[in-house]
């Protein structure tokens, strides 16, 4: 009787283990420690949106767990992507409750200064995307957040970024100016043409006039942005560009992120090697993907077919795509961002079944 008790005890405990692992990936099943991620790691068998799903929940919540902030990095693409995931495995909702705490309790008495621009273009860039992907209309908190932008934002149109030698993320301030363009831009319910918002735009506008682009990755988030907020690029100038990022197509059908920053006067990775740009790698690919699809270029298109094609073939064990850091060595994490992007870049070809129209593409 007791070995019997004892049995049935332990299939008990496999079959709510079983569950547990079919669930949602929550903040305590994480690691409190990042994960390395390396290039050394083996090809999945077969492409897996449950695993991809599965890794971007891993990686954001540990991120969360151990940095307790936002990045452009790692959780907020996630934000941008996850919701097209939901179908596969439904999410914990703690990246989401995150984001929206840095309103709610971070600047509930006093919102960010000057000193502090990077967060609100983050904050708000995750939580606007997430809206789309969701809702499909702005929430107030995201309204609230994306006024805070034009608070932070400097005089000359910009923010505060970080350069931390992340080519091509965290580098200047350029990328995070059109990043915040994007935002704006895309943001539901013609938040563009607030009052609120108005100032803000013609400022960064000139900014983007007067600072130019340093590299085609910069080129490309220009061509992005200029789609939603008139005077940062013509469509000749977004035509040229998307030319220039698909002439670098690389013969296995991906890109190279590095291959977006030859022309970066003055960029070298560590120890004076040559950029890696005959290896395609899952941020440039995806980003390609991308914005080819919002410029218009049809899912059916050969290029675009051969680009999905290699990332349905190099998703990693783990459910991810990896980049490697382009310039300084920064732990591989724009991997997070890529796998984030490819996402977005399957969504905007019809690739993912079952998941929401995607607010990309034409």
């Amino acid at each position: 009787m007791i070995r019997a008790l004892h049995l049935l005890t332990v299939l008990l405990f496999s079959i709510q283990s079983v569950f547990a692992q079919e669930g949602p990936v929550t903040l305590d099943q994480v690691p409190g420690e990042l994960q390395e991620i390396s290039e050394d790691e083996p090809l999945a068998k077969t492409f897996s949106p449950e695993a991809a799903a599965r890794y971007l929940d891993e990686a954001s919540l540990t991120w969360q767990k151990k940095k307790k902030c936002a990045t452009c990095h790692t959780n907020m693409s996630y934000m941008m992507a996850r919701p097209a995931l939901g179908n596969v495995l439904e999410d914990s909702g703690e990246v989401r409750a995150f984001f929206e705490d840095y309103r709610k309790v971070r600047w509930a008495k006093k919102g960010p200064g000057e000193n502090q621009g990077f967060w609100p273009i983050v904050v708000a860039t995750g939580l606007v995307f997430n809206d789309l992907q969701t809702t499909g209309e702005l929430s107030e908190i995201s309204r609230d957040v994306l006024n805070f932008l034009w608070t932070s934002q400097r005089e000359d149109g910009s923010w505060r970024w970080p350069d931390c030698d992340y080519a091509p993320l965290e580098i200047d301030d350029h990328f995070g100016v059109t990043l915040a363009a994007l935002t704006v831009g895309i943001a539901p319910n013609d938040y563009a043409n607030t009052p609120a918002a108005r100032e803000g735009i013609r400022k960064l506008t000139d900014y983007l006039k007067t600072d130019p682009p340093k590299s085609l990755h910069h080129r490309a988030m220009l061509a992005w942005s200029s789609l939603r907020i008139e005077g940062i690029a013509t469509e000749a100038q977004r035509e040229k560009t998307l030319a220039e990022l698909l002439a670098l197509q690389l013969p296995d059908g991906g890109w190279s992120t590095s291959g977006f920053l030859t022309d970066w006067n003055g960029l070298t990775a560590e120890e004076d090697e040559p950029l890696k740009t005959e290896i395609s790698d899952g941020y440039g690919t995806a980003l390609v993907i991308i914005i080819a699809r919002e410029l218009g270029i049809p899912a059916e298109d050969p290029r675009i077919r051969n680009g999905i094609t290699w990332i349905k073939a190099n998703q990693r064990e783990g459910g991810k795509w990896f980049t490697r850091s382009p310039v300084a060595y920064a732990n591989n994490l724009i991997s997070n961002i890529g796998t984030s992007y490819v996402i977005l870049a399957l969504q905007a070809c019809d690739e993912l079944p079952g998941a929401p129209e995607s607010p990309l593409g034409k």
